[in-house]
């Protein structure tokens, strides 16, 4: 994917969803996979002629686990001119030695939302941008569909009362395969995640069932996203 298609995509989203407003003060949180560096880039170039001008800032919540160097996304913030902040936690520790959690996902979670939540407060930034892509969207949906009986999936905008922040996920229109051909032809320098259950969750169990039924059933996937658009859920009407 091309760095146009990837910017029509999210500007497509912005749009859709009242994403952007003049003056906001958008933070990216950045993990350093490739969903997120992606987004960053989106931004980061679509802050240079988007109509309703806005601040870019990216954070980081360092997990606190081993040797994970995070220059090469210093280097990638430099290049696009956004200010770039690390926050260090101990969330690996509490979440793997403390209370050695045997489904660790929704622990680390809510400690690493509230840990970029706070500093958003301190920087001043009234919104998140989270790099949730479209396969995301249809992959929370299955997941709530099989295993809690209910048709849900996050929302493109979300207003967190308690903190004043919105969230927002401008990559909603953009596929993973897309992502993975973006970072591919500009060579973005992706960070292997460190978590030691990467790859082994309920979402990867997911991801592969989907893909299997995309496989035997073209287009699945566009007309599960489809379904979302059409459904009942108030936050993604359109």
């Amino acid at each position: 994917m091309k760095l146009q298609q990837l910017l029509s995509g999210v500007r497509k989203a912005a749009d859709d969803y009242h994403m952007i407003e003049k003056g906001d003060k958008i933070a990216v949180g950045i993990s350093g996979g490739k969903d997120s560096l992606t987004l960053l880039y989106a931004l980061g170039n679509l802050r240079r002629f988007y109509p309703e001008a806005f601040e870019l800032y990216a954070v980081t919540a360092d997990m606190g686990f081993e040797n994970v160097d995070f220059d090469e996304i210093k280097k990638v913030c430099g290049t696009l001119e956004v200010e770039y902040t690390i926050i260090k936690t101990e969330i690996s520790q509490i979440v793997f030695d403390v209370r050695k959690e045997s489904n660790p996902c929704s622990l680390c979670a809510k400690m690493r939302k509230g840990a970029l939540n706070e500093q958003l407060t301190v920087m001043g930034c009234n919104k998140i941008a989270y790099a949730h892509h479209r396969d995301d969207v249809i992959e929370t949906m299955l997941l709530s569909l099989i295993y809690e009986g209910r048709w849900h999936t996050f929302s493109p905008v979300t207003h967190l009362d308690r903190t004043g922040i919105t969230v927002i996920r401008p990559l909603i229109y953009i596929g993973e395969a897309d992502i993975m051909g973006f970072v591919n032809k500009y060579h973005i320098p992706v960070l292997k995640s460190p978590c030691p259950i990467d790859g082994h969750t309920k979402r990867e169990y997911i991801k592969g069932l989907l893909r299997q039924i995309n496989l035997e059933n073209p287009g699945v996937k566009k007309r599960i996203f489809t379904a979302i658009q059409n459904s009942n859920m108030e936050e993604w009407e359109l």
